[in-house]
């Protein structure tokens, strides 16, 4: 009877830690769909898009995935980013499990995807119909009047509760004009400035022109383009640099260092843990930057200061262009981020002649005046030139916390099913 209790608490035990290990993990779409070879070609093309990387960034998610047969219907026969926007209507931003499936209040609901987070789904095109039918199918189809429920579930693939529902279904979801919208191409680019100046960055677009920078820019089109642009306001902002004593070079450079030669969209921003290289690395520089995430927001890191990501301008692969609220500023070129600089040292000033000597009885007996206190430096001894920022250091330290948390978390878990072994 002992040795049997003693095993199901083993077995309580290992369930519980599989469970807070698979919480902390989160979830990874392209090893999942790895595992079923008959979806290659959905998963394919989730990497080629960077959905993989959106799909990772986010919990609470449904994915509706289309088998190898399935997906023939959108493979090779459209540009990258129209199947992007068509399978982008396939990542629904709530769970959604079998039983959940059949109990959908009312028989039928609309439900939001990811292309309608995009911006270019106008009206209710970026909503999908799930309705549930008789004989224990459920139906889906766009939200958009006069759409009809093409597709239908077909089975459960993978589910984490909560986290992510992978659910077949038999069709794409073709919502009206999906499939017609027209691929971005270097001719198109060229209108870059208009976008950027009705973005608030007419600063960012005229130094591009003056500089024929925009002639790179372009020419990156076809193997990909990230674009950070700078807001008006923040080439206006304390500690930016005076442009004009810049050299042509270095302006190049500088504006170079504002762009990526392959499609980063946010969701692989979010997801990014090495360095990225930009336009302007080089064998003489790395010009790089690193990422690091606050919620939903992304910030860059340059070595000299911290910049956000604001708004999407444009988001149509292989091309995005995103706002940042700071100029990204190389160390290149403006070397590290300065150590705080020690306070000034008192002055004393001269002592005043006495207005009358005391007599050597009067006199009091002489004290050593003791020395001037030493400047206090908050900055630790020794610190680096290129020390984080107080904002680094807080991301730094909420990163920490972050994983403590986690940590503790899981050791009381632990701990707790370690006792009921014992008892």
């Amino acid at each position: 009877m002992a040795s049997s209790s003693r095993a199901l608490s083993l077995l309580a035990f290992t369930l519980l830690l599989l469970a807070v290990l698979s919480t902390v993990s989160g979830h990874n779409i392209t090893q999942i769909l790895s595992e079923s070879p008959e979806y290659s070609s959905f998963n394919s093309y989730l990497s080629q898009t960077k959905l993989a990387d959106e799909i990772n960034s986010r919990t609470t998610i449904t994915l509706l995935v289309l088998n190898n047969g399935a997906m023939s219907s959108l493979a090779g026969k459209h540009p990258l980013s129209v199947v992007k926007n068509a399978l982008s209507l396939l990542v629904l931003l709530d769970y959604y499990d079998p039983v959940k499936l059949h109990k959908i209040s009312q028989g039928t609901t609309l439900t939001t995807t990811l292309y309608q987070t995009t911006g270019n789904a106008p009206g209710n095109l970026g909503f999908v119909n799930i309705t549930d039918l008789k004989g224990g199918k459920v139906g889906f189809g766009s939200a958009a009047p006069g759409s009809k429920l093409a597709s239908t579930y077909t089975k459960l693939v993978k589910q984490i509760p909560y986290n992510i529902s992978v659910l077949e279904i038999d069709a794409p979801i073709i919502a009206p004009g999906i499939l017609t919208a027209p691929a971005p191409s270097a001719d198109g680019l060229n209108n870059i400035t208009g976008l950027l100046e009705k973005a608030g960055c007419k600063t960012f677009a005229n130094l591009l022109v003056t500089s024929g920078v925009l002639k790179t820019y372009v020419s990156t089109v076809e193997k990909g383009l990230t674009v950070f642009a700078p807001s008006d306001e923040a080439f206006k902002a304390e500690g930016v640099p005076d442009l004009t004593k810049l050299t042509q070079a270095e302006v190049v450079s500088l504006l170079e260092y504002h762009a990526l030669a392959e499609y980063k969209p946010k969701g692989s921003l979010k997801t990014n843990k090495e360095a990225i290289s930009t336009l302007a690395t080089n064998g003489a520089g790395k010009y790089d930057l690193t990422t690091s995430t606050s919620g939903d927001e992304v910030i860059l890191h340059t070595g000299i200061g911290p910049s956000r990501l604001a708004d999407t301008v444009g988001d149509e692969t292989p091309v995005v262009i995103f706002t940042v609220d700071q100029v990204l500023l190389p160390t290149e070129l403006f070397g590290k981020s300065p150590a705080p600089a020690p306070a000034p040292e008192p002055v004393s000033g001269p002592t005043p002649s006495p207005a009358k000597s005391p007599s050597p009885a009067e006199a009091p007996s002489p004290v050593a005046a003791s020395p001037p206190a030493p400047p206090v430096d908050d900055s630790p001894e020794g610190a680096p030139s290129d020390s984080p920022t107080s904002s680094e250091d807080s991301n730094a330290k909420n990163a920490a916390f972050h994983v403590s948390a986690s940590a503790y978390v899981t050791t009381v878990l632990v701990t707790l099913a370690a006792t009921s072994l014992l008892l």
